[in-house]
């Protein structure tokens, strides 16, 4: 079974709900830097090594993703990666609990 985790931003909510994590555009282009892309332009979910992020359809400015890891094995690099480089929090659905990561995780990179 997949397991899935609730992407947000790291800075708290406001009035307005969840802080955004970016334009759906700039997310797309930064993830793209980043071998993680949508299979055609215009779908709301991305494919990257290891991991499928899905964007509520027509949602912008995008304020949370789901993701979902799909090869374990070459997953969780990449996915400390991106939440480094876009500055993320990541929550894991069935605990609630935030997804921490240790600086030994990045030895690789």
């Amino acid at each position: 079974m997949s397991q899935r985790f609730v992407i947000c931003s790291q800075q708290p909510p406001g009035d307005g709900g969840l802080a955004p994590l970016g334009s759906r555009r700039d997310i797309i282009a930064k993830l793209g830097t980043m071998n993680t892309a949508p299979a055609q332009a215009g779908e709301s979910v991305l494919y990257g090594p290891g991991i499928r992020l899905e964007m509520g359809p027509d949602e912008d400015p995008v304020k949370q993703m789901l993701m979902t890891i799909v090869e374990e094995e070459i997953a969780w690099l990449v996915v400390y990666r991106l939440a480094k480089a876009m500055d993320w929090r990541i929550v894991d659905v069935e605990t609630g609990d935030p997804v921490e990561f240790d600086e030994e995780d990045s030895a690789d990179g």
